[in-house]
């Protein structure tokens, strides 16, 4: 489902240099990552253009055209050289809504992280729908 690098867009300025500042070892799960949630949020009716910028220091995916979904964030995982994460926002209730569906599938950490491992394949369609379902949070929660 991820698009090929050629057709991302380029990221503004600072999200790049956050970006080329991951771990060596990072970069390219986290671009596979990256990739993922710009494909989903295309393939996903009514999300419409994503903003990408840094929230937190991570980069982050904002819904601001439409306002149809929660920030989506993506970066390391403090302290591990091997694992990265993306993240929403804690009072969604979203991660539990994963734990329900993908809990024996992916790694979910508290209320707001799913958690990777870069030695292990990224299970995309899981990953997609929860991404999904991020960026439809507040559009499916007015019933649009």
């Amino acid at each position: 489902m991820a698009e090929p690098a050629s057709h991302l867009p380029a990221p503004p300025a600072p999200v790049a240099a956050a970006m080329a500042a991951w771990p060596e070892g990072l970069r390219a799960p986290l671009g596979v990552l990256r990739r993922l949630v710009l494909a989903t949020a295309a393939a996903t009716p009514g999300v419409g253009p994503l903003t990408e910028a840094l929230r937190w220091g991570e980069v982050s995916f904002l819904t601001e055209a439409t306002g149809a979904g929660t920030t989506v964030r993506i970066g390391p995982v403090r302290g591990s050289a091997e694992c990265y994460a993306m993240f929403v926002h804690c009072r969604t209730g979203l991660v539990a809504r994963y734990r329900d569906l993908y809990g024996g599938v992916l790694r979910l950490e508290g209320a707001r992280a799913v958690v990777f491992d870069r030695r292990a394949p990224l299970p995309e369609g899981p990953v997609a729908h929860c991404i999904a379902m991020a960026l439809r949070y507040h559009a499916d929660r007015r019933g649009r």
